[in-house]
Parts: C-alpha cells; sequence; structure tokens
C-alpha cells in the first residue's frame, strides 16, 4: 500500500468524526422538535409558512399516511423534473440553446433524480440548460436527500417512542431536512468551492485558444448523420485541426455542494468530481469526500441520542468504520499495482494504476474517493471506476450491493444499517432461544417480514436486470467489451441504479430506450422498495410498549454486536453477490494475473 495512504486515511476520518459529533446534537435537536421549543419566534414563522401550504405541523401520521405522503410528493416531482428537461428548449437560462432532452433519456434522468440515484446516461454540460441544471436537478438533490433524512428520522422515533401510532409528519421532517439542514450546509460548501476555482456564473460557453493546436481525425458523416463509407466498407475520416476549444459555464459550485451533502453525485459536467472546474484542488477533493460523509455520520450519532443512549449510535458508527477501513484499504493496494498489460508495452507502473485518473490526485486519493462514495450513495466520481484494476473495481461494486450501508445515502444508510441491526439482533435471538429485541422493542413476525423485503428487494433488481440485460438483444448492443469486463459493466449499472447510487463503470453504452426504461424501473423501485417496509416497521414499533433491560437481554451498544453486525452484512452480501462477481471482477483479475 502507498505510504501516504494511512496518513490520508485517518485524517479523514479524524476530521469526519471532529465535525460530526457536533451535528449530531443539533441533528437530534432538530428532528426532537427542540427548534420549536426553545425558540417559539421562528416556530411561530414556520407554523405560518405550514398553513400557508395547507400542512398541520402538530398532526402525527401513521406510517402509511406518511408513506403515502412521501410517494406522492416524489410522483409530482418526477414529473416536473420530466417536464422541465422536455421544454427547456422554449424556456429561459438556456445560453446554449439546447434543445430538449429525448424522452427516455428525461424519463430516466426524472426517476434518477427524484430517488437520489442521480445516474446520468448523457453528458450534462452538453445536454441541459442552466434553468434544468438549477430547477430541476439541483432542486431534486435537496429534496431526494430530505427525502432519505425524513425516512431515518420516523423509523428513530419508532424506536424511541411507545404506544403511539404517529411516527411524526412527513412534511414538517421534509421542511426540517432541507432547510434547516441541507442549505445552511451547501451555501457554506458553496462559497468554499468558489473561492478555490470552482465555476459559479450563467454564462454562455466560452471559447479559449489552445497553446498548441490539437490534430485529430473526424469521421465524414452524411446529411442524415450517418457515417460516410469508402468502397471496402470502411469508415472515411478527415483529418481536422483545433485552435479553439469551448469551455462550458453555469452554476457549477451550487450544484457540486448539495450533490455532495445530499450523497447525490449527480455532475454538472461528464466529468464529474474529475472536471477541473467542479473539482479544482486537492483541498476540494478532500473537502468534498468529508461532504460526502458528514450528514450520515452525524446521524448515526443522533440516533444514539434521540433513543436515550449515546452507545447505540457509537456501535452503528463504528460498524460502519470497519467495513470502510478494510475496504479502503483492498482498493488502495489494488490501484498500487500497474496493470500488467500496459508495464509489457513499457509504461512506467511506478505510480500504480494511473488510467483513468486525475494526475492531481493519483491512485490513492482516487481509490479512496471511489470507496467513499460507493460506500454512500453519492456516486460522484473523481477517477473512471472502469479502468480500476479488477480487484479496485470489485470494492465500489461490492460496497454498493451491500445497499450503501456503509455510511450511506443521507438517512438511508442509516435506516438501511438498522435494517440490518434488526436481522443481527434476530439471529441473535435464534442461537439463545429468545425474543429478540432491540432497544427494548421485542422484534416479531411482521417486523422481519419486512425486513426480509428491504433486503431482498435490490439483489432481485440488480441480478434480475443484469440477467436480462446480457440475454436480451436490445441488451447486448450496448455492451462494448466482451467476456468478464462486459459482464462487470452490466451488474455494476444495476447494482448503481438499484441501490441509487449514481456511479458507473461507463464502458456501456447505457443512453438507449432499453437501459433507460430498465434502469429508471431498478431505481424507482429500489428507492421504494425499501423505503415503504422500513416506515412499516417505524410505525409498528412505535405502538409497542418499550420493556427495561434485563439479565437476559442482549447488549446491542458493545464490541460484540459490532462484530455480529459487521458480520451480518457481509455475510448477506457474500452469500447474495460473490457468484455474480466471480463471472466479472473475480475471473478478470485471475484472468489479467494468470
Amino acid at each position: 500500500m502507498n505510504d501516504s495512504a494511512p496518513i490520508q486515511i485517518g485524517l479523514f476520518l479524524a476530521v469526519l468524526f471532529v465535525l460530526a459529533w457536533p451535528l449530531s446534537r443539533y441533528l437530534a435537536f432538530l428532528f426532537d422538535n427542540g427548534v420549536s421549543v426553545r425558540y417559539p419566534r421562528l416556530a411561530a414563522w414556520a407554523n405560518r409558512l405550514y398553513r400557508a401550504c395547507g400542512v398541520k405541523p402538530d398532526q402525527d401520521m401513521n406510517a402509511w399516511r406518511y408513506g403515502a405522503a412521501l410517494l406522492a410528493f416524489n410522483v409530482i416531482g418526477v414529473l416536473v423534473v420530466y417536464a422541465l428537461q422536455r421544454l427547456q428548449a422554449g424556456l429561459p437560462l438556456n445560453p446554449a440553446a439546447m434543445p430538449a432532452v429525448e424522452p427516455s433519456s428525461a424519463f430516466n434522468t426524472a426517476i434518477s433524480f427524484v430517488t437520489n440515484t442521480n445516474w446520468q446516461g448523457y453528458s450534462g454540460e452538453a445536454t441541459m440548460s442552466h434553468l434544468t441544471q438549477m430547477l430541476a436537478l439541483a432542486v431534486q438533490n435537496f429534496l431526494s436527500a430530505a427525502t432519505g433524512m425524513a425516512v431515518a428520522a420516523a423509523l428513530i422515533r419508532g424506536f424511541a417512542r411507545k404506544t403511539t401510532s404517529g411516527i411524526g409528519n412527513a412534511w414538517v421532517d421534509l421542511t426540517r431536512g432541507t432547510l434547516g439542514v441541507l442549505l445552511p450546509l451547501s451555501v457554506v460548501l458553496a462559497i468554499f468551492l468558489v473561492a478555490q476555482g470552482t465555476v459559479q456564473n450563467f454564462e454562455a460557453p466560452r471559447e479559449a485558444t489552445l497553446t498548441e493546436p490539437v490534430t485529430y481525425q473526424q469521421a465524414v458523416m452524411d446529411a442524415a448523420g450517418n457515417p460516410v463509407k469508402n468502397a471496402a466498407g470502411q469508415p472515411l475520416t478527415t483529418t481536422v485541426t483545433a485552435m479553439t476549444q469551448l469551455l462550458p459555464m453555469g452554476p457549477v459550485a451550487s450544484q457540486e455542494a448539495i450533490k455532495m451533502f445530499g450523497t447525490n453525485g449527480g455532475g454538472f459536467f461528464n466529468a464529474n468530481s474529475a472536471h477541473p472546474f467542479e473539482n479544482p484542488t486537492p483541498l476540494t477533493n478532500f473537502a468534498q469526500m468529508l461532504a460526502i460523509f458528514l450528514i450520515p455520520a452525524a446521524l448515526c450519532l443522533a440516533f444514539g441520542r434521540m433513543v436515550g443512549d449515546a452507545r447505540q449510535g457509537v456501535a452503528i458508527l463504528a460498524a460502519m468504520t470497519v467495513i470502510f477501513i478494510v475496504m479502503a484499504a483492498v482498493a488502495i493496494k489494488a490501484e498500487g499495482h500497474a496493470n500488467p498489460l500496459l508495464t509489457a508495452l513499457g509504461m512506467d507502473g511506478n505510480g500504480g494504476n494511473l488510467e483513468g485518473k486525475d494526475v492531481r490526485f493519483g491512485s490513492v486519493a482516487s481509490a479512496l474517493f471511489a470507496v467513499v462514495t460507493t460506500a454512500a450513495s453519492c456516486g460522484a466520481v473523481n477517477a473512471m471506476h472502469d479502468s480500476f484494476m479488477p480487484l479496485g473495481g470489485l470494492v465500489p461494486m461490492w460496497l454498493i450491493q451491500l445497499g450503501e450501508v456503509v455510511f450511506g445515502g443521507v438517512g438511508a444508510g442509516l435506516y438501511g444499517m438498522l435494517v440490518f441491526a434488526i436481522e443481527a439482533v434476530f439471529l441473535a435471538g435464534l442461537m439463545i432461544g429468545r425474543t429478540p429485541e432491540y432497544l427494548g422493542k421485542k422484534l416479531e413476525s411482521f417486523e422481519m417480514k419486512m425486513v426480509s423485503v428491504a433486503i431482498l428487494a435490490t439483489p432481485l433488481l440488480i441480478l434480475g436486470g443484469t440477467a436480462l440485460a446480457v440475454t436480451a438483444g436490445s441488451g447486448l448492443a450496448g455492451f462494448a467489451n466482451p467476456g468478464a469486463h462486459g459482464f462487470s459493466e452490466a451488474l455494476y449499472a444495476f447494482s448503481s441504479a438499484a441501490n441509487n447510487n449514481g456511479s458507473a463503470f461507463a464502458g456501456l453504452s447505457a443512453n438507449t430506450p432499453f437501459y433507460n426504461t430498465l434502469l429508471a424501473v431498478a431505481m424507482w423501485f429500489g428507492r421504494f422498495t425499501v423505503i415503504v417496509p422500513v416506515l412499516a416497521i417505524a410505525g409498528h414499533l412505535a405502538a409497542k410498549p418499550r420493556l427495561a433491560e434485563s439479565a437476559g437481554t442482549f447488549p446491542t451498544h458493545g464490541p460484540l454486536f459490532v462484530v455480529l453486525l459487521v458480520g451480518t452484512v457481509v455475510l448477506v452480501g457474500a452469500l447474495t453477490y460473490l457468484p455474480a462477481l466471480a463471472l466479472g471482477p473475480i475471473v478478470e483479475h485471475l484472468q489479467l494475473f494468470h
């Protein structure tokens, strides 16, 4: 492993935990209605806003009303984002005169940003107007992240409350998450990014003169846009010398900030966080990684505060941290090796595998960023995952497949890990023949059925979608790479979509009606077939009394529980995905180093 890797990981985690501790106090205060109690004047202004929107903030919702409100809210979001893309040619703030987005791509993007996935089958700077970037994509970056925080808050209340049917008010929780957390943090980060050189304006693309002319071959196209071929059937090309380059402009920093804090990941530019206009310096690279993990880490500690035992939150955070450190070490180790196919051609391999990476960051920072963004459901990338070594690519893929519960998305990581915590406690109860309980709540058949649905839904979408892609003609048409690597690209795409990550191996031509539709279905059901069971669990637990601890109570705040929780997460992931991984990155590793 590169000598700087332990320093980078250690520094990253140290700064993360220092920042997460005070933020956790604020989150617990915010979602426990502390603002209304301590600041009555602010609460009065908020109540006026709620009344104007027809919301009764003091009205608790049961699980089904809470879920219906979130579902309706997100359906409206899909319609708005789709409409803005289809109408953008006639709307203002379109200095580059972008045409309307193609219907299947617009549908895929609408589902993608509403579900906090931010899968992008298009090139952002060449497809979306400034208005669409701001009003459709950036707004959903806030609202989709707030949806995840609301679900996490509802589940925490399910553990904390007793003999009540309510788990909070969905509209109030969405408002608290958006205005009380995401907006102020994003403003601070956006200002920092602008100071470091990230673009923030409303200008049309600027034409810049190249310091050195670039000569390249370009295919000759006919009037219909098809390549012209010679008598031998080969495409005709012409030599082109470029003297200038168009530099895309736009409101980048503001979208970049919420892209990270909301664990969204959709880039303003196609190159995402590898683009110097999005991620100009190593300092911004470090700040972006911190932003991805900050709210998920703080939510774990806030969970402990809200249930009345801070140790519970520390245990959840410790389990996440253990898995993260191990996965980061494996990825950095794998990327520290040069590709033997390239070194055989005489290329220098002293810097590790630098294919597809920005030399500003190198192999260590690139691998660490890849682990951070896939441990969380962010999807932002500063390197091409498709160019990683086979085992280096396996790590982010498997982190996504685990359900992104290693810190995870905003809210989604916590409630996903709590689902595994319930599973772990259930397994412990089976070992000793005792009815399992977690935080004083008995876990009965209903909870375990909902846990099973939440855990099994995404594997069905991932494995079923991949199987369809590698057997259907429309799916195979998108493959550019044969064999194991092509299979890995399809498996990664459906893993990313169903678990709402959004990153890609990118060798797959996915901007087609087949993939746009199939991946959109995976994103939507991957999001809500987990949220609905989680809210059902929350409502069921809230109605139960909270039992006092006894001599037979399994402690869920110590090292033993952390080990059990880590084992449950890893074991479920291994049993579910190992056969598919063996057909992709594992066999590719064996072929490369045979």
